[in-house]
């Protein structure tokens, strides 16, 4: 599902712990063996069987609920079982709406109905098959509306604030927005709480069309038919079936009415391609644009409304279709009841070569990898439980409903959950649990990259360091010799595990240099990837050898590389964050107070334009920081005591009781709260999807948002509730020294 932000940050800050051997958590007379291991592991990745998986496995369509689908969660099974690999499909009931019905036309100023398709082509053998999914976004409200048109750019709540300078309301009308700078579900979501009444999504060709190279069919880019599907389901709430929030959905499940489901869209949506687009753009009149709100159209773009009128109807058949997802499992010789989860979708809008079958493939060659070294003769320390999610395109059903349905379980067992999902040529990326930095650092480092020979790690530095913005970033770029981690927000099968059962999780992929507009399209197909995403499957490959290396050394590890002084570094600086926010909002609000005081935003604004002009706001409060600043003091002090303590359990090389490694992985569920204030399936009180943001990450999220909204009550009382938690969890990390 995710369109991935490609690289990461990296800061100088050596790994503490065997940083000359590079692999922290083992005793140094089981290093060579490990090193041998992983050789002999690497040896048997093969770029021509990832190559074959992607190949059958992008025949034909298999979104949820399709026979295709089911096709594809058998082949994984078989494929598993083939390797050694106790391999079952467990399947839940998920309601997907499809659309029985699409209308969108223009009724005035001009007659216009749109195609609402996506043709073959020649060159694509799949892109003309018939039992495809329609153009649609999931969990739209059905309707039949009609009113009058408005643009809203990328329809964000930024946005809107321009519309409202302009004097433009949206109430009872319908918007159309562009896809980008932010989730497709948020632009429905805020339209409908400006008073819309239906949302058109729409791909601009300044964005990822003829604007920015050749499009499909001859280069990578979205042509006038391309139109991306997606969910629009409100995962901000929850993700998961909306109809058994918190539960998994069993074939016996209590539902709620779909009335009462809060994730369901309230307004109808449609995505459309730049071709049915532009009649609808150009018949717009009213305001000009904003300078920076222009895309690439070949003609003014106005705000309206005015006299385009569009009817929109959605009407969808809302049933409850069945999610296979594949769970495979060989268990630990020595720790069965330790797992270390492994997982990628396996579902896609139509084709989905790349997402999410590039990484797929990769997991199913890792799989293959490990069962031939099972066979040979060796067996994991640990459990290794090898995944393929269904429903992750509608809102993350597969994975979500299988971490509800075995929570209790998972929360005792589950080590950690690594996940993947598209993939492409280019930088490695990786984010997750900040416990793991020095870990990812290690194995970022062990792994070549396929097209310079450095490391992967190096030469996601040396991007970085290219691209800095000036030359002491630059300096610093290049110095740095630690990976750190991205935060996790949402949009792949990691959520659930970390952000409501606090399992720690890392999302790991490859990209940045495979350009496309296919995502989410009917182009999304093998011979799309092959030409335009990573010829050769180089780095699919080079995916496995990372993730796969992650599963190896957990499984393997004497102790668990979990090094929470990286994490207690991390919180420290969103905090740092929360303070400079809150500071910087205060000096604007008082510098703009004194404008408006002035008459200076009138003085100085275009009589012509019409334009509101700010109004004085309410001074920004001074918040009490101490409880937090105190508690992560405290919880400094323990993370430097168990990071001692850690060193000199490694350098005495003695085996630990396992009740200690136990600990380890249960540290971040400590990090659980009661829930986020409106949304509380959302637990983690580090990491959460911003409520307007999807799958953008907001860290401290209970804190951060209220700043973010002026709820100044609510701030306050969310610092005193993180402080709470970071005191517990010191506490916790205090238990594991005595």
């Amino acid at each position: 599902m995710k369109k991935t932000i490609f690289f990461c940050a990296f800061l100088f800050v050596m790994s503490g712990v065997n940083a000359q051997t590079g692999m922290t958590g083992f005793f140094k007379k089981n290093i060579d063996a490990q090193s041998a291991r992983e050789k002999q592991f690497d040896a048997k990745i093969s770029a021509e069987r990832i190559d074959a998986h992607v190949k059958l496995m992008s025949a034909r369509p298999h979104h949820l609920g399709s026979p295709g689908s089911k096709a594809v969660a058998e082949y994984i099974r078989d494929q598993f079982t083939s390797y050694g690999w106790d391999a079952q499909i467990e399947t839940f009931y998920v309601l997907f709406p499809k659309p029985k019905t699409r209308v969108l036309e223009l009724l005035s100023p001009v007659k216009y109905k749109a195609g609402l398709t996506e043709p073959g082509f020649p060159e694509d053998p799949t892109s003309n098959q018939k039992d495809r999914l329609p153009t649609m976004n999931g969990y739209s409200g059905d309707g039949d509306v009609t009113a009058e048109l408005v643009f809203v750019n990328y329809g964000l709540p930024a946005d809107y604030e321009v519309l409202d300078k302009m004097g433009v309301d949206v109430k009872g009308k319908i918007v159309i927005a562009k896809y980008g700078r932010g989730w497709r579900g948020t632009k429905p979501k805020v339209a409908a709480e400006h008073g819309a009444i239906g949302c058109i999504i729409y791909s601009d060709p300044m964005d990822d069309g003829y604007m920015t190279g050749d499009v499909y069919p001859k280069g990578p880019m979205k042509n006038e038919f391309s139109t991306q599907r997606g969910s629009v389901m409100d995962m901000v709430i929850h993700p998961g079936d909306p109809l058994t929030p918190g539960i998994g959905a069993v074939k016996d499940a209590k539902r709620l009415d779909i009335k009462d489901a809060q994730t369901i869209m309230k307004i109808p949506v449609i995505p459309i391609g730049y071709g049915d687009a532009a009649p609808l753009l150009k018949s717009l009149s009213g305001q000009n644009v904003p300078r920076e709100w222009v895309g690439g159209l070949p003609f003014p773009y106005h705000v309206g409304p005015g006299a385009s009128v569009v009817r929109l109807k959605i009407e969808s058949d809302w049933d409850i279709v069945p999610c296979h997802n594949v769970i495979a499992k060989i268990q630990g010789a020595q720790f069965p009841d330790e797992w270390i989860i492994r997982g990628n979708h396996h579902d896609a809008w139509v084709h989905g070569a790349a997402d999410p079958l590039s990484g797929m493939a990769a997991e199913l060659e890792e799989a293959r990898a490990i069962g031939e070294m099972v066979k040979a003769g060796w067996r994991p320390k640990r459990t290794l439980v090898y995944c393929a999610w269904d429903g992750e395109e509608q809102g993350l059903l597969g994975s979500t409903e299988w971490l509800e349905t075995h929570q209790a379980e998972l929360q005792q067992k589950a080590i950690i959950y690594i996940n993947s999902d598209n993939n492409g040529r280019g930088f490695l990326y990786a984010s997750g649990s900040h416990a793991l930095e020095p870990f990812m650092t290690e194995i970022a480092k062990a792994v070549k990259d396929p097209q310079t020979s450095v490391s992967v790690f190096e030469r996601s530095r040396a991007a970085q360091a290219s691209r800095a913005a000036n030359p002491q970033q630059k300096i610093n770029a290049i110095s740095n010799n630690e990976m750190r981690l991205g935060a996790l927000g949402s949009g792949s099968d990691y959520s659930a595990f970390i952000q409501h059962a606090g399992i720690p999780a890392l999302s790991l992929g490859f990209g940045g240099e495979d350009r496309g507009g296919e995502y989410h399209t009917n182009y999304d197909s093998y011979s799309m990837f092959i030409r335009f995403k990573d010829p050769g499957f180089h780095y699919e490959k080079a995916l496995a050898q990372v993730a796969g290396r992650a599963v190896l050394r957990l499984s393997e590890a004497d102790i668990l590389p979990f090094r929470f002084t990286h994490l207690v570094r991390t919180i420290n600086g969103y905090k740092d964050e929360l303070i400079n926010l809150i500071n910087s909002k205060r000096e604007m609000v008082a510098a703009d107070n004194k404008l408006v005081a002035a008459n200076a935003f009138s003085i100085a604004n275009d009589p012509t334009n019409g334009l509101k002009m700010p109004q004085k706001e309410s001074d920004v409060p001074y918040l009490d920081f101490s409880p937090l600043e105190n508690a992560l003091q405290k919880l400094k002090i323990s993370g430097d005591q168990l990071s001692d303590y850690y060193n000199r359990l490694i350098a005495k090389g003695a085996p630990v009781d396992d009740g200690f490694n136990k600990k380890l992985y249960r540290a971040e569920q400590q990090l659980l709260g009661n829930g986020l204030p409106i949304r509380p399936w959302y637990k983690h009180v580090i990491y959460a999807p911003g409520y307007y943001t999807g799958y953008g990450v907001k860290t401290m999220p209970g804190i951060r948002e209220a700043i973010e909204e002026n709820h100044w009550k609510l701030a306050q009382e969310q610092i005193h509730i993180n402080a709470d938690v970071l005191m517990r969890f010191s506490g916790y990390l205090d238990s594991l020294t005595r």
